[in-house]
C-alpha cells in the first residue's frame, strides 16, 4: 500500500523506471566485462580464474541516470530536499575514488579519507541524525553528538558492504532485497526520498546481478560495494526521521543484519585474538563456511534470506506496540548467533583451525 504522499507517480511507472534502469545498468556491465579491470585470484579470494571487476560502474551509472530523469521529467520538488545535492555529490565522490582504487589498488587510508570527505559532504548538506524516536520517550534530540555518530555510521556500513563482497551475488543480492523492502516500507510511511532512491539503486543492482550470479562473469568491485554501502547508510540516516516509527534508524540495520553481524563479530574476534585487524584475511563467517565446504551460491542465498528476515522483522517492528517490538527486534540477532555456532561446527569438522589464516 502506497500512501498519497508517494502515489502521484504511479507504482507501475516507478517499476517501469526501475526496469529501464536495470537494462541500462546491464548494458554498462556488459561493456565493463570487455574493458573491465582484471581481478587476479590469490590465496584469500574465492575465484580461481582472472575475472574483470568494476561492474559496479553499471550500478552507479543507472542510479545517476535515474536521478537525472527525475530532475528532468518527474515532480522532484519532494525528492530534491535541501540535502539531496550533497547526497549525490558524496555518492559520486565515493564512486570515482572507488573506481580509481579498482584501477590503482590504493591504500586503505586513502579510501577511508575519501569516505570521510563524502560523509562530511553529507553532513554539510544538512543530512545527519538530529534526533531519534525511542520507546517510552518519544523524540530524543542528539544535538551536535549526532554529527560524529552519523559519520561513524556512514563509514561503518560503507566498509561493511565492502568487506562482505567476497562471493558471487552476496553483496548485490543483499542490496537488491534491502532496497525493495526499503521502498515498500518508506512508501507506507510517506518517505518519498528513500522510496524513490531505493528503487533507483535497486534498478542498478538488478541489471548487474545476472552477470554476477550464479556464475561471476564480472565482480562489482569497490566502486559497486562502497557505493551500495554508502547509499544504504544514507537511507538509514534519512529513515531516522520517520516520526511515525520509534527507533526507525534500525530499519536498515535490520535489513543488513547478516552483513553487520558478520563484520562486527569478525572484528571483535580478531581483536580478542590479538590479530592485526588491518591485515588482509579470509576469516569472515561467510568465508569460513565456504572454506568448510558449503557451495558459494548457497552461502550467498543464505545471506539473501538473512536480508529477507531483516525486512520481515522491520515490517513487524513498525506494526506492533513498543514492548513486543523490542523482542521482535532481537530475532535477526538470535538467528545470527545460531548461524555462528553452525559455522563453527562446520569449521571444526573440516579441520579449519585458525579462521583468519
Amino acid at each position: 500500500m502506497i500512501l498519497p504522499s508517494v502515489s502521484t507517480l504511479s507504482l507501475p511507472r516507478h517499476l517501469a523506471l526501475m526496469g529501464g534502469l536495470a537494462i541500462f545498468s546491464g548494458v554498462i556491465v556488459r561493456i565493463m566485462i570487455t574493458i573491465g579491470v582484471p581481478d587476479k585470484p590469490d590465496a584469500r579470494k574465492a575465484h580461481s580464474h582472472t575475472t574483470p571487476k568494476s561492474g559496479g560502474v553499471g550500478i552507479v551509472g543507472a542510479f545517476l541516470l535515474g536521478v537525472l530523469l527525475l530532475y528532468r521529467y518527474g515532480q522532484v520538488s519532494r525528492l530534491a530536499a535541501p540535502y539531496f545535492i550533497g547526497v549525490i555529490a558524496a555518492a559520486v565522490l565515493i564512486a570515482l575514488v572507488s573506481l580509481l582504487d579498482d584501477l590503482l589498488d590504493m591504500s586503505f587510508a586513502v579510501k577511508l579519507g575519501t569516505q570521510l570527505l563524502a560523509a562530511l559532504a553529507v553532513i554539510v548538506s544538512g543530512l545527519w541524525m538530529h534526533y531519534v524516536f525511542l520507546p517510552f520517550y518519544g523524540g530524543f534530540e542528539l544535538g551536535w553528538a549526532g554529527i560524529p555518530l552519523t559519520v561513524l555510521f556512514l563509514l561503518y556500513i560503507t566498509n561493511a558492504m565492502n568487506f562482505i563482497d567476497g562471493l558471487n551475488g552476496l553483496a548485490a543480492g543483499v542490496t537488491l532485497i534491502s532496497c525493495l523492502f526499503l521502498a515498500g516500507i518508506s512508501g507506507m510511511l510517506g518517505g518519498f526520498f528513500i522510496y524513490t532512491a531505493s528503487l533507483l539503486l535497486a534498478g542498478g543492482v538488478l541489471g548487474f546481478l545476472p552477470f554476477n550470479f550464479p556464475r561471476g562473469r564480472i565482480f562489482m568491485g569497490d566502486v559497486g560495494s562502497q557505493f551500495c554501502g554508502f547509499m544504504l547508510a544514507l537511507f538509514a540516516v534519512a529513515a531516522a526521521r520517520f516520526e511515525q516509527v520509534q527507533m526507525s534508524f534500525l530499519l536498515v540495520p535490520f535489513l543488513l543484519s547478516g552483513v553487520l553481524y558478520d563484520v562486527t563479530f569478525t572484528l571483535i574476534r580478531r581483536l580478542l585474538a590479538g590479530e592485526n585487524i588491518a591485515r588482509a584475511h579470509h576469516g569472515h563467517l561467510y568465508q569460513v563456511i565456504r572454506r568448510a565446504g558449503m557451495d558459494a551460491w548457497m552461502v550467498a542465498v543464505i545471506h539473501w534470506l538473512f536480508a529477507v528476515l531483516g525486512g520481515l522483522t522491520a515490517i513487524a517492528f513498525i506494526s506492533t506496540p513498543s514492548v513486543p517490538r523490542l523482542w521482535i527486534g532481537l530475532t535477526p540477532l538470535l538467528v545470527q548467533i545460531v548461524w555462528t555456532f553452525y559455522v563453527s561446527n562446520r569449521a571444526q569438522q573440516a579441520g579449519i583451525g585458525r579462521w583468519s589464516s
